[in-house]
This record gives structure tokens, C-alpha cells and sequence, in this order.
């Protein structure tokens, strides 16, 4: 989860709280007196003493004088937004449980995900390229697009074809329920 943090007439400033040592966590969790889970429950919810605590034990490594006291952020100066990497795992997982439900369609699951997951994301153009892979009916072929438009041609009526076509679809859903991050931890480009 990352915080961003924009003091009033500045640029803001992106503070990963999975950087956090140890030391630092155990810091954060005794000023807030909150244990580590809430904080990270605090994360998604904006939790303004849980961002503060966070974004001045980091600041802390840099300017070793800085107290708690003296870091005090307007309440409107912090927010949290998902990784690329979050975002990867969130969508595939999403798309996994989807997967269980017999009315699930992947045009449901991006037009939920695209509804919300953007918006709360540190970099909204790759929340869309991922939502736009993993809910492509190419996602479901394993050779791409070609592939995945040949069963729609005539040819599905043919015995082969037709049972070529659940083949095609059911391994992307297998893998996905099976390990819903195996398919979404390959990239892992920074977003600081």
C-alpha cells in the first residue's frame, strides 16, 4: 500500500509502507498503540494516525530529529492508493472467485473492476491494461487471439473443436483459482 502524501503547494510525495523494517513497524504500532493487522486494515480505510505514523518513521530515516509530535499532516494531505503489484494480485484474485459463480461473466468483472479499481491505484493506466488482460476472452486461450476466435467460427459444431473450446477457457481459471497470484506477480515494476 502506498501512502501519498501531498503537503499543501507541493508535489506529492509516494511512501511504501511494505519498506517498513521491523523496527520501524514496531515503532508505528506502539505511537499508535494499534498492533500491525490494524494498521494495515487502517491502510485501506485512510486511517489518518496509521498513514501519519507510517509516513513520519519513514521520513525519520532522513531526518533523524523529526518527532511525532512535530510531523502533523492536514487530514486532506494523505491518502492511500494500490501498487501495480496489489493491483495485479487484486484483479486475479478477483477474477478467481468470480470464476466459481455461474453467472460470472469477465464483461461483469471489468466492468466492476474499472468501475472502482483505478480511481485507487498509484498508476491508473496499468489497473486498465491489467483489467483489460485478464478479462479479454483472448485471457482464456492460451495461444491469443487467433485461437481463442477460431471456436467461434462454424467449426464448433465439430466434436474436436468443441471440446478444444472448455480446454482453452478451464486452465486459465484453474491457475488462477488455484494460485490467484502465480498469473500476477511476474511484474513487478516499482511505483516510487
Amino acid at each position: 500500500m502506498i501512502i501519498i502524501y501531498t503537503p499543501e503547494g507541493c508535489e506529492p510525495q509516494h511512501y511504501d509502507a511494505r519498506s517498513l523494517k521491523v523496527s520501524e513497524a514496531s515503532i508505528v504500532q506502539r505511537t499508535v498503540d494499534m498492533k500491525w493487522q490494524e494498521i494495515l486494515k487502517g491502510l485501506e480505510v485512510d486511517d489518518l494516525e496509521a498513514m501519519r505514523a507510517i509516513v513520519w518513521v519513514i521520513k525519520k530515516r532522513t531526518d533523524l530529529n523529526l518527532r511525532f509530535g512535530d510531523f502533523d499532516p492536514g487530514v486532506n494531505e494523505m491518502t492511500t492508493a494500490m501498487d501495480n503489484q496489489e493491483v495485479d494480485n487484486y484483479v486475479g484474485a478477483f477474477i478467481a472467485a468470480g470464476m466459481t459463480d455461474p453467472d460470472f461473466t469477465l464483461e461483469i468483472a471489468e466492468r466492476i473492476l474499472l468501475s472502482k479499481i483505478p480511481d485507487i491505484c498509484v498508476d491508473p493506466e496499468h489497473a486498465r491494461r491489467v483489467i483489460a488482460e485478464k478479462t479479454s476472452p483472448k485471457a482464456e486461450s492460451p495461444s491469443g487471439g487467433e485461437a481463442s476466435a477460431m471456436p467461434v467460427a462454424e467449426e464448433t459444431a465439430d466434436g474436436s473443436e468443441s471440446s478444444s473450446r472448455p480446454t482453452s477457457t478451464e486452465p486459465e481459471a484453474s491457475t488462477s483459482a488455484s494460485s490467484p497470484t502465480s498469473s500476477t506477480s511476474h511484474p513487478q515494476e516499482s511505483t516510487t
